[in-house]
C-alpha cells in the first residue's frame, strides 16, 4: 500500500508495520543457524537509529530502566512502572507541579494539544501486545493514542525510506560511523526497513525523546546481549527475572548458556540485579554474577523475596508474583536513592530506606495491573440479570515454568471455584459452573510439556490425580492463534510467523490433542475440539451451559496471543486492558 499523504492512520500504519514482520521461513532460518545471525544485530539496530537521526548516546536522556529475564519481565516492568509513576507524581503533586507544566521544565511550545498531557511522563515499552500494537509504548499506564502512533510511526517510516535518497531537507540521518568489526559491505546489504520487533523498538525511542519522556522502563523482547533494545549506552539500573529454558534455538540451550545472553544488558558503571534463581536454574546466578564483573557493572546483587511482601495484596494475582515484585521493589530503591541520579530526575532522590519494602511503595505495588496475566474478566455479555456468568481466567503462560506458576493460580485459592458440584452460601444454592480449556503453543514448543505442567501444578494444588485435575474441565478446545472464523487476523493481530502448512493441517493443535489425550487418557474424546481460530473457540464456550443456564469458567492459557486473541473476539478489551 501507498504510504502517502491521505493514507496516514492508524490502520494503515499497522498494514505497513505487518510488512516488516518475518515470515516462518525466515524465523525458520535463523533457528537453524544456531543464532549465527546474532552477531551483526546491534550494528544494524545502531545504523537504523543513525538513519533516523539518532546515536545511541542520546537514548540515555530517556533514563532507562532495562529489564530481561525468561519469565515475569513483563509483569516486574509493570511494578516497576507504577512505583516509579506513582513516586514522582506523589512528589509532583507534592510541589504543586504537574507532569506537562511548563515550571516543571518543560517547554510545550511546538507539541499538538493532544500531545501536551504525555509530555514528561512515565514511559513503559514491553512486547508483545494482546490487542493493538500500541499497547507496546505506553506513557503514564496508557497505550499510545493511535492518532499519536501514526503520527511518529510515519515520521519513523519516512526516515527510512529516504536515508538511500541524495541529500536533501528530508533526510534526518547523520553521518555513518562504521563498526570496525563489521564488514563494510555488510552496510550496504542492511535492508531499508528492520524487522518489526526493531522497527517498534526504533519508534518507541522515537516517541520517548519527542515527548522528552522523563523515565522509561524498557523490557527486553528476546534474551538481551543482542536484542534491539540493548542499544543504550548507560540505562539507570538494570535487572534479571527468573531463568529457565525459552527460545533456546537463539539463547542456548542450558540456563549458564541464557543467563549469559541475558546477562548481556548489563553496562559499565551500572548498578546490576537479579532475582534468586530456583533450584532448576541456581547455576545460572554465577554466571550472571561473572557477567556483571565482565561488563564492569557498578554492583551485583541477588535479590530475595521480601517477606514485608507476603501478606500484601499485590495488584498482579499468582504467588509467583512476590518475586517479580521483590527484584521490582529492589531496582527502584537502587534507582531512586542513587546519589548518581541525572539531573532530570534529581527533584524525586529518596534517602536509603531501611526498610527491604518501604512503606511508601505499597499502593502502587497494589495498585499494579498487567492485563493477560493471572487476569480474571467478567464477560460483558453475561445475562444482565445475573442468570448466567461467564468469567474469563486469562494467562498468556507460555513456558513450563510460567505455566507451573499459571496452574497454581487457576488451581488455588485466587483461581476457578475449587467446586464443580452445587453448594450453598447463606441458604442460596450456587449452581454448578462448567469449565472450559482454550489453549495453544507456538509450533516447536512441547505440547506435552506444556499441558503436564499445567496439570502437575493442579495436582499439587488441589492433592489429585492427573485424571481428576484434568477432569475439572468440561471441555477442552485447542485452536490456532487465527482471530476470525473466515481465517483472517485482526490488523494488530497478523501473524507472519505461523507456518502456513502447520496452519492448514491443524498440526500443533492435533498435537496439543494427542498429549492431552496422554496425560488425561480417561477424558472423554468427545469433549475435546481442534478448531482453525479463536472465534470458533469462544463460539463454543458461548453455547457451553447456555440450555441449562450454567455459568462457565473458562481458562485461556499458552500463548500471549491467544489471550490477545480472545480478548478482541470475546469483547473483554475494553475491560481487560486498562493498567493506569
Amino acid at each position: 500500500m501507498s504510504s502517502q499523504a491521505g493514507n496516514r492512520s492508524y490502520s494503515d500504519a499497522i498494514e505497513l508495520l505487518n510488512s516488516c514482520q518475518s515470515n516462518a521461513a525466515t524465523i525458520e532460518a535463523i533457528r537453524k543457524s544456531g543464532g549465527k545471525l546474532n552477531q551483526y544485530a546491534i550494528p544494524e539496530m545502531i545504523e537504523y537509529l543513525r538513519r533516523i537521526g539518532y546515536r545511541p548516546e542520546d537514548l540515555n536522556a530517556l533514563n532507562v530502566i532495562h529489564i530481561t529475564g525468561t519469565k515475569g519481565k513483563g509483569s516486574t516492568s509493570a511494578f516497576v512502572e507504577r512505583i516509579c509513576r506513582g513516586k514522582i507524581q506523589e512528589e509532583q503533586a507534592g510541589s504543586g507541579k504537574l507532569v506537562g507544566e511548563e515550571e516543571n521544565g518543560l517547554d510545550l511550545e511546538g507539541f499538538e494539544e493532544d500531545e501536551k498531557e504525555w509530555v514528561g511522563g512515565i514511559g513503559l515499552y514491553t512486547s508483545p501486545h494482546l490487542c493493538a500494537v500500541r499497547e507496546r509504548i505506553r506513557i503514564n499506564g496508557h497505550p499510545l493514542p493511535e492518532k499519536i502512533f501514526a503520527k511518529y510511526f510515519f515520521q519513523v517510516w519516512d526516515r527510512l525510506s529516504s536515508h538511500n535518497s541524495s541529500p536533501n531537507s528530508q533526510s534526518h540521518a547523520l553521518e555513518p560511523i562504521p563498526d570496525p568489526h563489521v564488514p563494510q559491505d555488510h552496510y550496504t546489504s542492511i535492508p531499508e526497513k528492520p524487522v518489526y520487533f526493531r522497527f517498534l523498538t526504533l519508534l518507541s525511542f522515537h516517541v520517548f525523546l519527542s515527548l522528552k519522556i522523563k523515565l522509561t522502563v524498557l523490557e527486553v523482547g528476546m534474551g538481551g546481549t543482542y536484542d534491539s533494545t540493548n542499544v543504550v549506552p548507560r540505562p539507570l539500573v538494570t535487572g534479571v527475572t527468573a531463568l529457565g529454558l525459552d527460545h533456546t534455538f537463539m539463547l542456548g540451550d542450558t540456563v549458564e548458556e541464557i543467563a549469559r545472553n541475558k546477562g548481556g544488558i548489563f553496562k559499565e558503571g551500572v548498578p546490576a540485579l537479579a532475582v534468586v534463581q530456583e533450584k532448576s536454574a541456581k547455576r545460572g546466578e554465577g554466571v550472571l554474577r561473572d557477567r556483571a564483573e565482565e561488563l564492569e557493572a557498578s554492583s551485583f546483587d541477588l535479590v530475595p523475596v521480601y517477606p514485608e511482601l507476603k501478606p500484601i495484596k499485590l495488584g498482579l494475582p499468582g504467588s509467583h508474583q512476590v518475586v517479580n515484585a521483590s527484584l521490582a521493589v529492589a531496582m527502584c530503591k537502587t534507582l531512586l536513592s542513587s546519589p548518581d541520579l541525572p539531573p532530570s530526575l534529581a527533584p524525586y532522590h529518596e534517602p536509603a530506606s531501611t526498610s527491604d519494602v518501604p512503606p511508601s511503595y505499597i499502593p502502587y505495588i497494589e495498585k499494579t495491573r498487567w492485563p493477560g496475566r493471572c487476569q480474571t474478566v467478567i464477560d460483558p455479555l453475561s445475562d444482565a440479570e445475573g442468570n448466567v456468568t461467564t468469567t474469563w481466567f486469562l494467562d498468556g503462560a507460555h513456558t513450563v515454568e510460567s505455566l507451573t506458576s499459571c496452574g497454581e493460580w487457576v488451581y488455588g485459592p485466587d483461581g476457578m471455584d475449587s467446586t464443580a458440584t452445587p453448594s450453598s452460601t447463606e441458604g442460596i444454592p450456587s449452581r454448578r459452573k462448567r469449565r472450559v480449556l482454550i489453549f495453544n503453543c507456538t509450533s516447536g514448543r512441547s505440547a506435552y510439556a506444556l499441558l503436564g505442567a499445567l496439570l502437575d501444578a493442579g495436582k499439587k494444588a488441589t492433592g489429585k490425580s492427573s485424571a481428576d485435575v484434568g477432569s475439572w474441565f468440561d471441555r477442552v478446545i485447542f485452536c490456532t492463534n487465527v482471530t476470525y472464523v473466515d481465517g483472517h487476523f485482526k490488523g494488530d493481530l497478523t501473524s507472519k510467523a505461523i507456518d502456513p502448512n502447520d496452519l492448514s493441517a491443524l498440526a500443533t493443535q492435533h498435537a496439543l490433542s494427542a498429549a492431552w489425550s496422554e496425560l488425561v487418557p480417561t477424558f472423554s474424546r468427545e469433549r475435546v475440539h481442534v478448531v482453525p481460530s479463536i472465534q470458533h473457540a469462544v463460539n463454543i464456550v458461548r453455547e457451553t451451559g447456555k440450555a441449562k443456564k450454567e455459568d462457565v469458567q473458562v481458562l485461556v492459557a499458552g500463548s500471549l496471543h491467544l489471550v490477545g486473541g480472545t480478548m478482541e473476539v470475546a469483547g473483554l478489551a475494553e475491560r481487560a486492558l486498562s493498567v493506569a
